[in-house]
């Protein structure tokens, strides 16, 4: 049975990769697993765009991303590896690049299989500003509109990493504020600090060099329209990766006019609402060049929602982690169980859901089994291929042997099945209030006990701490989750 069943995915993938499908990742920031309207009426966003993905493809409601914050996300995902094998925190302004020079990502995948491969939008991956900076500057003296030469390629980035085209702003809120194509820069931050002008909504910017027409509003409809244009370019003959990035609903939060109060959230909320109608424009592009029959349509976010959802929890009784506690930096899952939706169309049912738990890391596992590229034993070493899921196939559950989640360094939980261990006193970054607490009627553990058990089929609320009663399950997934800490690979070999 088992031979059949390998012989089945083999041919299966084969019949893929003669197809050699088109794939785009639609990625959001900050979002959380409830912002997505799925469908319900009621619901205080509205996602039509998304749900209509939903509706044409498979929801993961178990997916996650690596980490609870986005620079380590992002690079797993763009890696097939967990964050925490390398670092835990993100690229702060003019940081250098987290990938090694000959990393593996899945864009060098794509493009070795013959892709033309772009990024839109938020990198916030790192690129090599000591290339560009003028010699003879002490620190003090940088970094400033001067401090730079702003002429020069730009190295380090996406074009660095596998891609052919990239368009974006770096990250939004970190200087330096300009537009960047390819690995040049396109407009030049004169300004020496980002101007001043009221938000819609709540967020800040960090100081530093500005482009004197840079305007934090145009970010979201720009890299769509990029998006949407380098899509137009495309023909069937050669196939294409694009990994667009928004930066929205990530602070600060800039809804454009047009889309404030079309939510039942505040700004945050229409701030979704617009990312919502970018997806649209995507897949009217797909639509429209009659490219949607044979791409491959990945929805989800880096992390979960920022912690200004309690304020919204109070102010519009609206928590965007949904029926899970905790936010964007948490160990708990609201921190990292995200939206994540694939859409492919004559190979994923259409409305299918699976509750299977997955990781972004398992991407990279699942492309190469799609393009028939052969994942080296040093490669995405965590990650899993999703086809026999993604195809309806059986195959043995689960899939995962267990996955892995981190925000900060020393401080790690681990899921296996329906349990989860958190390995630390506490599973918020960050105090949690005693009106949220109160709310939705739980405890603060930080000073019960050294670490957290929980059973999120019957509690997946993480309200009752199992810790204590269950000891010898603790020790058998600390004892696993010590492992592949200290190096063992978490997916394996030739997944």
């Amino acid at each position: 049975m088992k031979m059949l069943m390998s012989l089945a995915l083999l041919v299966g993938g084969a019949i893929c990769a003669a197809e050699r499908p088109n794939v785009i990742i639609l990625y959001a920031d900050d979002m959380g697993v409830a912002d997505v309207s799925c469908g319900d009426a009621k619901a205080k966003i509205q996602t039509p765009n998304i749900d209509r993905l939903a509706t044409e493809g498979m929801t993961f409601s178990d997916g996650h991303s690596s980490s609870g914050i986005c620079t380590p996300s992002r690079f797993a995902m763009l890696t097939g590896q967990h964050h925490w094998r390398r670092f835990h925190g993100i690229v702060k302004a003019f940081g250098g690049p987290v990938f090694e020079d000959d990393e593996f990502t899945i864009a060098k995948m794509f493009k070795q299989q013959g892709y033309r491969t772009a990024c839109f939008g938020k990198w916030h991956l790192g690129w090599d500003f000591e290339a560009i900076r003028k010699p003879g500057l002490e620190e003090k003296d940088w970094p400033s509109p001067d401090s730079y030469d702003w002429t020069k390629r730009f190295p380090g980035g996406p074009i660095d990493r596998g891609f052919d085209h990239y368009f974006g702003d770096g990250t939004i809120n970190f200087p330096p504020y300009c537009w960047i194509e390819d690995d040049r820069f396109l407009t030049v931050p004169t300004q020496p600090v980002i101007k001043s002008e009221p938000l819609a909504g709540a967020g800040n910017f960090r100081p530093g060099p500005m482009a004197e027409d840079w305007s934090p509003y145009d970010v979201l409809p720009t890299v769509t329209e990029k998006t949407v244009g380098w899509i137009s370019e495309q023909t069937t003959d050669q196939p294409f990766f694009i990994y667009l990035a928004f930066n929205s609903p990530h602070y600060p939060i800039v809804p454009n006019e047009p889309f404030h109060g079309r939510s039942k959230a505040g700004y945050y909320g229409d701030f979704v609402v617009e990312t919502d109608a970018m997806v649209g424009k995507v897949l009217a592009a797909l639509d429209a060049h009659g490219l949607a029959d044979n791409t491959m349509v990945v929805f989800s976010a880096d992390n979960g929602a920022e912690t200004h959802a309690f304020e919204r929890l109070e102010s519009f009784d609206q928590w965007s982690s949904g029926e899970f506690r905790g936010v964007k930096r948490d160990l708990y899952e609201g921190g990292h169980r995200v939206p994540f939706i694939v859409r492919w169309p004559g190979r994923v049912g259409a409305g299918t859901v699976s509750d299977e738990v997955v990781s972004q890391v398992d991407l990279a596992a699942t492309f190469a089994a799609m393009i028939d590229y052969s994942i080296g034993e040093d490669e995405a070493i965590d990650s899993y291929n999703l086809l026999p899921v993604l195809s309806g196939e059986d195959y043995e559950r689960p899939l995962r042997t267990a996955t892995v989640q981190n925000t900060f360094a020393g401080k790690y939980a681990l899921r296996q099945g329906d349990w989860v261990l958190i390995d630390t006193a506490s599973g918020a970054a960050k105090k949690e209030s005693a009106s949220y607490l109160q709310y939705f009627g739980l405890e603060d553990y930080a000073k019960e006990t050294p670490g957290l058990l929980f059973n999120l089929k019957d509690d997946p609320r993480q309200a009752k701490n199992l810790f204590v009663k269950h000891p010898e399950k603790v020790e058998r997934m600390r004892s696993l989750l010590r492992r592949y800490v200290n190096g063992e690979r978490c997916a394996p070999i030739n997944e």
